[in-house]
């Protein structure tokens, strides 16, 4: 026997008043990112952005990532604000490794069922990056799929639009050479990658909690594993700018083993020194409770290493002096040798 009653779209799980509301809070956040070449307002089909550079030979330059499982501790933790962070500055630095400046970012959030106050928290995070880099949120989309997405879970993903003036283009490989230095500047923590394996250990394996005090530390958990993925924008630009800088790795998936090759040349390997910087307690514990490899932890986490420099022997000196006025915490890192485009590893 039929039922003759009938259905509605939030009898099927999707409730069009939860996203109304959710554009009604996010809209004047989204309004202090806005910079003078935006040409739309949040609603339109389309975002506008005026193309005029001052850049004389611009190029444009994209990049799009996700947040990945580190949402599972947001959710864990009841805190939004900094997932929202770690997507901006994520993709602000996958384009400044190619010598650009962010223009604008657009957001996708996705759920089974949208939770306005959550949705809220999360794009405050983005327009704080935004605004702290002068880059616009200039529009995104809200999607409730039940059926798609599991009870409660989050997605979250961004595209990011920069230029750069075609002289100014990274890397440079032809202008790389035995001898150069690698400079390396520190992570917050695990910033966007490895939380898999990070939640894997520290909440299946120990069983511990977020609200807990990581052991050999004063800071929690949640704390720890939500520390904002750090922009290096600030620090790097000028750098960039006088062309100091032959190339930049940024050391996301795959760790310093994976991402700094991308930008050598065949015939150089970078040489990295273990010994120039400590692994932080963080990765440490995850090493030793993990029973993780170092080829392992290397290709799996940054271990502390969020951003790495390549610049010419001679300009070592005076680059680590600008990135140590702008506190950034800057080392050595190792230097390129003849090789096959590999990273080794010296004890």
């Amino acid at each position: 026997m039929s039922d003759d009653k009938g259905v509605n779209y939030a009898s099927s799980g999707v409730d069009i008043s939860r996203q109304d509301e959710a554009l009604r809070r996010i809209k004047p956040i989204v309004k202090t990112t806005k910079t003078p070449n935006v040409r739309s307002d949040l609603g339109l089909f389309g975002g506008l952005f005026a193309a005029q550079f001052s850049e004389t030979k611009p190029i444009l330059v994209s990049s799009m990532d996700g947040v990945g499982t580190k949402m599972k501790v947001a959710r864990l933790a009841h805190r939004w604000d900094t997932v929202g962070q770690d997507l901006v500055n994520h993709c602000i630095n996958d384009i400044l490794v190619q010598g650009a400046r962010p223009l604008f970012f657009l957001d996708y959030i996705a759920s089974d069922r949208l939770e306005p106050e959550i949705i809220e928290s999360i794009v405050s995070g983005m327009a704080v990056a935004c605004r702290a880099s002068n880059c616009s949120l200039i529009g995104g989309e809200l999607a409730e799929m039940p059926g798609v997405y599991a009870s409660r879970e989050i997605d979250v993903a961004g595209t990011i639009v920069g230029v750069v003036d075609e002289p100014l283009l990274l890397p440079l490989p032809e202008a790389m050479k035995e001898g150069d230095c690698l400079i390396a500047l520190p992570s917050s923590g695990l910033h966007t990658n490895g939380y898999s394996l990070a939640r894997k250990i520290i909440f299946e394996l120990k069983q511990f909690r977020v609200d807990e005090v990581l052991p050999g530390t004063n800071e929690l958990i949640g704390d720890l594993l939500l520390a904002v993925h750090r922009s290096y924008l600030t620090p790097l630009m000028p750098l960039i700018e006088g062309q100091k800088i032959k190339g930049m790795a940024h050391i996301t998936g795959g760790g310093l083993t994976d991402n700094i090759p991308r930008v050598l040349p065949s015939h150089l390997d970078a040489e990295v020194q273990r010994s120039s910087w400590e692994i932080p307690p963080l990765f440490r514990f995850l090493i030793e409770e993990g029973r993780l490899s170092m080829e392992e932890a290397s290709q799996a986490f940054n271990l502390g290493v969020g951003m790495v420099v390549i610049v010419d022997k001679d300009q070592s000196n005076p680059v680590l002096d600008h990135l140590q006025s702008q506190q950034s915490g800057a080392w050595v890192l190792g230097r390129l040798k003849a090789g096959t485009g590999l990273v080794k590893f010296q004890s």
